[in-house]
């Protein structure tokens, strides 16, 4: 009992010199984010990829559809410059990958009490503090969605689905013509997408609801000890887990593979869930390793660690599986339809490079530097590994969404980089100072005792 007692008292104080360093990195991303556009609007920014990537891609892309072509051309002369569709693509990008890191904190609560699991007692309240971004996150997704739309998502055009304009020099669509009740039922093609807001809105409204559900009888079990909040909380895990299984396949076909409107995978929700499950591991055993350090969960120790390793190191396999399934199906069925999504990926610059560093930053690294048991359980090898997974992974949804945007036109510089820094410091901000409002370890939670004698 005196052990219980030791932990279950501790508090994370979120101190002024960590808002300070959050406040920096705020600083320092908006800067950066400033200089990049001011550097794209006046031409300074070179775009890697040059006539020869855009030429490339548009034979591809011409050789299956020339209509569709022809519209996509005249839609760059009358869109977006390319430094604002820079912005927007990287705006878009960096909230579908925060999403995920907000989601998966509450996934990998839901997990723990729908395995009934007793070793992640002492750590479940850093997942829980990660998935307050879910409403940030929420909101974000809505209105930058209806700022960006018309040139991320290539079908919200209504011009795409006017039978009018059928011809050589039409810009009507039969693809996304037939795909388009998908979008904008019970409306017309071509008109506002409302089954696709429905479905936005949809998502995160629940999301937050179990979020809110499970933190509920998470907290009111620190107060009263009663284990009919740790039952209901796996009651309304184990209904959240089925709901986000369907949730997330659907929301990674909606703000992912859309953006490529003609191309399809059906692997794309496993895909797009993978990359989310092995960044929030990575993001959760970061932040672990980062309080032990600076001593806080006394509950922590080796076999703890050691577990968060595995979850890091057994999925980045997982993830590796998915995305070699993925590449050799299409790879080998070498349909034209199907291959002009990796063809563009792996041949023009500046995606060819991301193509072969997401291997060897979310698969060859993460093995190797993990595979030792020893380096599993060394707080200074997982703050190694975890930043290079969650780099890795920010990589890996930059090739997802910005080739579908920019074509032979994207880069990586000031302005996506800036941009990542801001997010990552509103949400380091919205996860620690969340953290900071309630106790470390839950001292009534009936697997705690199994916690304290976790050994492996």
């Amino acid at each position: 009992m005196n052990a219980t007692h030791e932990v279950s008292d501790e508090r994370y104080i979120f101190k002024p010199e960590t808002r300070s360093k959050l406040l920096i990195l705020l600083a320092v991303g908006i800067v950066l984010l400033g200089i990049g556009t001011w550097m794209a609007m006046s031409g300074g920014e070179e775009h890697r990829g040059g006539h020869a990537a855009t030429t490339v891609t548009k034979d591809m892309v011409a050789s299956l559809d020339a209509p569709a072509t022809e519209a996509a051309a005249g839609e760059e002369h009358h869109g977006s410059p390319a430094w604002l569709k820079r912005i927007y693509t990287t705006l878009w990008m960096n909230n579908v990958f925060f999403t995920g890191l907000g989601l998966i904190g509450l996934f990998f609560v839901a997990i723990q009490y729908a395995a009934q699991a007793g070793w992640s007692a002492g750590v479940k309240r850093i997942p829980l503090a990660m998935g307050h971004w879910i409403p940030f996150a929420g909101i974000l997704m809505l209105v930058i969605w209806f700022v960006v739309k018309g040139d991320v998502f290539h079908w919200t055009h209504a011009s795409l689905y006017d039978k009018a304009s059928i011809g050589p020099d039409g810009t009507y669509d039969e693809i996304l013509d037939k795909k388009g009740v998908y979008f904008f039922w019970p409306l017309d093609n071509g008109s506002f997408p409302a089954f696709y807001i429905i479905r936005l809105v949809v998502f995160f409204g629940l999301w937050y609801m179990f979020f809110m559900w499970i933190r509920k009888e998470m907290l009111a079990e620190d107060v009263d000890g009663l284990n009919t909040h740790w039952e209901k909380a796996r009651k309304y895990s184990a209904i959240f887990l089925v709901f986000f299984g369907v949730s997330s396949s659907v929301a990674a076909w909606d703000w992912v593979m859309s953006i490529d409107t003609h191309w399809f995978s059906t692997m794309m929700g496993w895909y797009v869930f993978a990359s989310w499950w092995v960044t929030g591991l990575a993001m959760i055993t970061l932040i672990v390793s980062m309080l032990k350090n600076s001593g806080y969960l006394k509950i922590v120790n080796a076999n703890h660690l050691h577990d968060l390793g595995k979850f890091v190191f057994a999925f980045s396999v997982f993830w590796t599986y998915i995305w070699f399934s993925q590449f050799m199906l299409i790879y080998y069925a070498n349909i034209p339809e199907e291959t002009v999504y990796f063809i563009q990926r792996r041949t023009v610059s500046p995606y060819s490079w991301i193509f072969f560093a997401n291997l060897i930053l979310n698969f060859a690294l993460p093995f190797l530097l993990l595979m030792m048991r020893d380096s599993k359980r060394h707080i200074g090898m997982l703050k190694i590994v975890t930043p290079i997974v969650i780099i890795g992974h920010w990589l890996d949804y930059y090739l997802m969404v910005t080739p579908g945007v920019m074509k032979g036109e994207g880069s990586i510089g000031l302005i996506e980089i800036g941009m990542a820094m801001i997010f990552l410091a509103c949400f380091l901000w919205v996860t620690l100072s969340s953290l900071a409002k309630y106790p470390l370890i839950a001292k009534n939670d009936p697997m705690l005792q199994e916690s304290l004698g976790h050994h492996i």
